[in-house]
């Protein structure tokens, strides 16, 4: 590349620095209006989700049908029967805690 930008710069008789401040800012012009083409379809799209559930009702009732066609749930807690084994630090703080 840098054999190509001194050629190049040497038949056009520009510093190569020029060259590359152009590219950069064409390049540059070229991937704004690309982001800000997709920004505006994604922001399309926010608003239509938004005017189709605009309380969030229908959202918040997919989800907790969801949750509730789960069998197993394993970030669901159970509670552990038994005693856990308590240190002594801990025993402590149970002691001071429980009054």
């Amino acid at each position: 590349m840098q054999a190509g930008l001194a050629v190049l710069a040497e038949v056009q008789g520009r510093p190569q620095n020029q060259l590359v401040n152009e590219a950069v800012r064409e390049l540059v012009a070229k991937r704004s209006r690309e982001v800000m083409v997709d920004l505006g379809a994604t922001l399309e799209r926010l608003r239509a989700f938004q005017a189709s559930d605009p309380t969030g009702e229908a959202s918040m009732e997919a989800a907790m049908r969801a949750e509730a066609a789960v069998e197993h749930d394993p970030a669901q807690g159970a509670r552990v029967k038994g005693g856990l084994a308590v240190g002594p630090a801990s025993a402590r703080m149970l002691d001071i805690l429980g009054g």
